[in-house]
């Protein structure tokens, strides 16, 4: 059964006291409170839960969230690598599940527990000569990439993150634990499935189906002299789509005085085969390239990017068809340390349905994110700088696990027309907004 709705809501704030002889516990002051809250971006470093809960079990979990409910804020924290910073409820409650960090290779599935990372969870699965398309930040956390829906380098071969989800342990907002799959709680499990981190409930643990590791994957990246900006995007929008789906690629426009274009991908197969299907750009916009022939884990290693704490402001738009690329290209002039990361899309994630999970954007070329470094003394002119470019190039959508507080209508940016089912699963899921955030899916 779904929760029920609580007809007078608790008073006075949660027994810290109490919930702190059932679970680990900690407080303002406490040992370990300040590197425990703290996330990847350090713009967030000044929000102050009043408690963090270090969740070792579901049961942790349930008794964090029966003790907080509709008292304070409540969000549950994996990677910590929210582009707002939302897994840190100031005042609020943080649930980390670090340490539910388990990676369990089951045959031809894989149970992952939500405080996974995405470098344990490649290790574990390269060892056991499995797969799963994954994002490429070795830090980011399971839980909100597959929450988000989960694009990836792997993408157009086997599909989101999300698609291969087959069920889902999640203590709801009544404090139960649920297992959402097709067969038990359908629609929480469609709305788990790209509806966006930290709505609906706190996930524990999730189980995926995976695929045979590639014996080889060849990388490459390609690069163009100054001045060939508009040419290069121009002909990716026009070779990516044609392209198999064994190649996943994305073009990176960066600003400054001259902006610059580079490519850069992977083929899941040899580098003879590769080397055919990036003739067919190159033969049109020259470029230099480079490729590695490599096996999976070493593939998703090439890929990653540092772990070191980065502060940025972030924010995305889709590309549904095909731009204006003088459009993207001049808008980026003078505007040193900001990229435009367009990331293809298709393939695999085109073969589903808008409609049968939640990720909305399933026939669109790619994601564009909007990204510029940033620091406590250019914060501000950086947040206006990247509104500027998110009004500038003319595109709609947005993906969520780029979460921007400041995108405009932001519920049908990131859900298209799923917004009204999950918003009915939110009314059935979370009626009180336990859960609640700024960007939060609420009842319809």
């Amino acid at each position: 059964m779904p929760p029920s709705t609580s007809v007078t809501a608790p008073s006075g704030p949660p027994d810290w006291a109490a919930l702190r002889t059932k679970i680990s516990l900690l407080l303002p002051g406490d040992s370990g409170y300040e590197s425990a809250k703290r996330v990847f971006n350090p713009a967030f470093d000044g929000l102050k839960p009043a408690a963090i809960a270090k969740c070792a079990r579901p049961e942790d979990v349930q008794a964090a969230v029966e003790a907080a409910a509709r008292r304070v804020p409540i969000a549950a924290r994996s990677g910590g690598h929210s582009y707002a910073g939302y897994s840190v409820p100031d005042g609020g409650l943080m649930i980390d599940l670090g340490e539910m960090s388990s990676v369990d290779v089951r045959g031809e599935q894989v149970v992952i527990g939500a405080g996974a990372k995405l470098k344990d969870v490649y290790a574990k699965l390269g060892g056991a000569g499995r797969c799963l398309p994954a994002g490429s930040c070795p830090s980011v956390g399971i839980a909100g990439l597959t929450l988000g829906g989960g694009i990836g380098v792997l993408a157009r071969k086997y599909g989101l993150t999300c698609d291969h989800l087959v069920s889902a342990q999640v203590v709801t907002a009544d404090g139960k634990l649920r297992t959402a799959s097709a067969e038990s709680e359908p629609d929480l499990f469609w709305a788990l499935r790209g509806g966006g981190g930290g709505n609906f409930g706190v996930v524990t643990s999730f189980t995926f189906r995976t695929d045979p590791s590639p014996s080889v994957v060849s990388v490459f990246s390609l690069h163009f002299p100054a001045g060939s900006a508009n040419e290069v995007l121009a002909e990716w929008q026009r070779w990516l789509p044609e392209a198999p789906p064994e190649l996943w690629a994305n073009v990176v426009l960066s600003g400054g005085s001259a902006v610059g274009a580079r490519i850069s991908g992977c083929y899941v197969g040899d580098s003879a085969s590769l080397a055919k299907v990036l003739d067919k750009l190159t033969g049109k916009v020259g470029g230099t390239r480079t490729v590695k022939q490599l096996d999976y884990l070493g593939a998703m290693k090439y890929f990653s990017g540092s772990e070191s704490r980065q502060s940025f402001v972030a924010s995305s738009r889709i590309l549904g068809e095909p731009a204006d690329p003088a459009k993207l290209t001049s808008i980026l002039n003078g505007r040193r340390g900001m990229d435009l990361l367009v990331d293809g899309l298709g393939g695999a994630v085109a073969d589903v349905a808008p409609d049968a999970t939640a990720f909305w954007h399933r026939k669109a070329i790619g994601s564009v994110q909007i990204y510029s470094q940033a620091d406590t003394r250019n914060r501000s002119a950086a947040t206006d700088s990247v509104a500027e470019v998110v009004t500038g190039i003319g595109l709609s959508g947005g993906y969520v696990n780029y979460i921007d507080p400041a995108l405009p209508d932001w519920m049908t940016a990131y859900y298209g027309d799923n917004a009204t089912r999950l918003k009915q699963v939110a009314k059935t899921y979370d009626p009180d907004k336990v859960f609640g955030f700024a960007q939060a899916v609420t009842p319809a």
